[in-house]
């Protein structure tokens, strides 16, 4: 591992100390910050994004007595981009690995986006691994869709009909001039500025963040890959189902000015788990952590006081 800053009240991107772990073999990125006798708390960046997302949070964290980790999601970040099937269930049992060769001991999972979406997978697959969510936001199209709580039934016809014309358009999709072509332009700083409320064009730190990945040899390869993955997932793997099947603590945290995945996704989360603490932040966007971090570390820090004590593995079944 290598270390970088990572001080209380200093935001930086390169937070933590920085490791390589092989998963299937595939490198993934992580880092850690704090004391490794504190509790664990990882935390799972969105989509586009990297563990280095977490700059306003990460050390405020540690400081309070927990031990930071963070991971980027194989597809992202500083991992490996490979043509596997990435969805939420790939990236839990990623998370879940992690927890038991790396960390050692159930960790409290922190979800941005699409990794707010992934700890929950997490904590529903292998919940002896996971003490509890948080999720800020929680994305999933099937929450619009999925209204009744049921599956929608189709015919096997009607099953492989959708996977082969998922398949045709996501490969139809011109990605390999696309992706380039955002990475390296202004529209970039035009798609970041669509997830914050307040201004944020000309902070570069974030930018890095969010252009490296999407400048790599494989994003093409990996978008594509996700794209098709996460539109066949399962009924099972979707937030509706995931939410009905969950057995630990869940906290929804919303940025009330989210253009992104509006409020009102939040309530229909609430539908399928009635009685979900929700924490709504004010004058900002679909990066409540990043926009409103003292808000958001000063709202997770209270939430997570009032947790149960840790279990071990043996024990947390």
């Amino acid at each position: 591992m290598h270390s970088s800053h990572g001080q209380p009240g200093k935001a930086s991107t390169g937070w933590g100390r920085h490791g390589q772990w092989i998963w299937r073999g595939q490198s993934c990125h992580w880092r850690r910050l704090g004391d490794p006798s504190h509790p664990p708390l990882l935390l799972v960046h969105g989509f586009g994004a990297a563990s280095g997302h977490w700059r306003r949070n990460a050390a405020v964290l540690a400081a309070a007595g927990w031990c930071v980790y963070g991971i980027d999601l194989i597809g992202f970040g500083a991992s490996s981009q490979p043509a596997l099937r990435l969805d939420n269930r790939l990236w839990a049992r990623q998370l879940q690995d992690f927890l038991a060769q790396v960390v050692g001991q159930p960790a409290v999972l922190v979800g941005h986006s699409l990794g707010g979406l992934v700890a929950l997978s997490c904590a529903v697959f292998f919940p002896c691994w996971v003490r509890a969510v948080v999720a800020a936001p929680l994305p999933d199209p099937t929450l619009l869709s999925d209204l009744k709580g049921q599956a929608p039934r189709r015919g096997p016809l009607r099953r492989r009909l959708k996977r082969w014309l998922v398949r045709l358009l996501c490969r139809l999709l011109p990605l390999e001039l696309l992706v380039p072509l955002l990475a390296h332009s202004p529209l970039l700083d035009l798609g970041i500025q669509s997830a914050y409320a307040t201004p944020v064009i000309g902070d570069q730190e974030l930018h890095r963040v969010i252009a490296r990945p999407a400048r790599r040899p494989g994003a093409v390869r990996a978008l594509r890959a996700m794209s098709i993955a996460m539109a066949l997932r399962p009924h099972g793997a979707t937030a509706p189902a995931l939410l009905r099947r969950l057995r630990r603590p869940l906290l929804l945290i919303w940025g009330s000015r989210d253009q992104l995945v509006p409020l009102r996704v939040a309530q229909l989360a609430l539908s399928h788990r009635p009685g979900l603490p929700l924490r709504v932040l004010e004058r900002c966007g679909h990066c409540p952590h990043d926009e409103a971090a003292e808000a958001f570390n000063l709202t997770l820090l209270q939430w997570l006081a009032e947790l149960p004590p840790a279990q071990s593995p043996s024990l947390a079944r």
